[in-house]
This record gives structure tokens, sequence and C-alpha cells, in this order.
């Protein structure tokens, strides 16, 4: 798997879930589907008039979420910006011939009333609950930069094992300290609530 092949399972799956921030600082969340991909990179359409719109202008951090029939989920989190004036229009209409659809809902040249956005910059998490023991991984592209999450076992670790006995995944390794393989870790906590001596600590 690579940042690549998601942005492809991205466009198998077809609609995102999209959360950006409003004004207030609190989520929002909408589908979208009007969207095209290149190898490192996607753009999506909107109008110039809607609320979306008005928070990628003044925030313009988002997040995305698909959910794919094999069980894989991928989250983006990135940084949208609109396309440059002078590749609106080329933009709007690539979208426009890859989404049929959309001559429905903006017929002729009322189309001109969308802008295009483009994430070139973002973190890419890839997460697989249809194989087992589970799979997770993280990618990026362009500058984007990875976030650590999760678990790590510390040098407080005494090594009894009692983690090991109560990971779903089995994914605790023993060494010493003890390791958490991270590919396979669901983030689920119940190492760290286990521990006898608090030697798990979140990420």
């Amino acid at each position: 798997m690579d940042a690549q092949t998601c942005l492809k399972k991205m466009q198998y799956v077809g609609v995102l879930a999209l959360a950006t921030v409003d004004e207030h600082g609190a989520p929002q969340v909408r589908n979208i589907s009007a969207v095209h991909y290149d190898e490192n990179s996607f753009y999506f359409f909107t109008a110039r008039g809607k609320e979306l719109t008005r928070q990628l202008l003044r925030d313009g951090r988002i997040q995305t979420l698909v959910h794919t029939k094999y069980n894989e989920m991928i989250r983006l989190s990135g940084h949208a910006v609109p396309v440059e004036e002078n590749r609106q229009r080329e933009c709007i209409d690539k979208i426009f011939d890859e989404q049929p659809y959309l001559a429905n809902v903006y017929p002729g040249d009322t189309r001109y009333v969308g802008i295009i956005f483009v994430v070139e910059n973002a973190e890419i998490e890839y997460f697989n609950l249809g194989v087992h023991p589970i799979c997770r991984e993280s990618y990026t592209i362009g500058s984007g930069t990875l976030k650590p999450k999760g678990y790590v076992i510390t040098d407080k670790c005494i090594g009894c094992g009692k983690c090991t006995k109560v990971c779903p995944q089995s994914c605790i390794e023993k060494d010493s300290p003890y390791k958490i393989n991270r590919t396979h870790c669901l983030h689920c906590g119940n190492c760290f609530e286990h521990c006898p001596v608090q030697a798990i600590e979140k990420l």
C-alpha cells in the first residue's frame, strides 16, 4: 500500500465525507462527489456562494473519510486551497466531463458559479479491518506531515506481560521493554488501562 493507491481507492469509492471547520471552530461535514484525482492530489468542485467555500477560504483545513466494501478506511487530513484563477475553467470542465450528472445540477454556463479547490499536502491514514491482524499505515503527499498516534511502552515496563493478554490483536511483542507493533494496533487503549505500573503512554 502507498499514498497513490489510497487515492485510487478513494476514487473508486466515489463519494467522500468531507469535514471542514466553521467560524466557531465547530466541525461541519458533508458528502462530495464532484472530485478529480491525479497521482499526488485531489481536486473538488463547489459553488462560490456556499458556506463550504467560505469555510475553506477562511480556514482551509479539511479531512475526508471513505469506507470501502473490503472494510478499509482511508482518512486524508490536509489543507485545501483554490486552484489558480487561470486554471479554474479548465478544472471545472474536467470535473464535469468526468462526472456527467453535474450537468443536471449546473446546466450550461451556470457551472462557472463554481470554484475548484485542490489538496496537495496531506496525511493519509489507511486502516484495514478486513484482515487479521488489522493493518494500519500512514503516508504523506506533498509536504504533509505524520502525526504520531496510538500508544508506546516506555522503559518503566517490568515485563509482566499483562498487556499481551488483553490486546485484541495480539500486537504486543516480548522485548525489553515490550513493544507494540503499531501496524496492527487498534489504538483501543486496553493495554494502557491494564498496565500495573503505568508504563504505557498515549502518543
